[in-house]
């Protein structure tokens, strides 16, 4: 298991980045969360196995229609205590 914080930022507001993350993340088997930070940037923290977290952050940097991904920053995390779910959080 890994857990890694990705701040993503480009065209991610208004274009459904939070749900697609959230749909992503289900689908692969990601648990942790995803919220809008600011006015171009979304920050998620995932945890999962290697596999699983190789495709989510592919899918991430593709993004959802209307979305442009301009950069992505990731940093690998301890985990302290494991999640099992993933939730959208409200806004910074």
């Amino acid at each position: 298991m890994i857990k890694r914080h990705i701040l993503v930022t480009g065209r991610v507001q208004r274009v459904g980045f939070r749900a697609f993350t959230q749909y992503q993340a289900v689908k692969n088997g990601i648990a942790g969360w995803v919220r809008n930070l600011g006015y171009n940037q979304v920050e998620i923290e995932a945890e999962g196995d290697l596999d699983a977290m190789t495709k989510f952050l592919e899918m991430i940097k593709i993004g959802p229609t209307n979305s442009r991904v301009d950069q992505l920053e990731v940093e690998d995390l301890p985990i302290n205590i494991p999640v099992k779910s993933f939730q959208v959080r409200a806004s910074k």
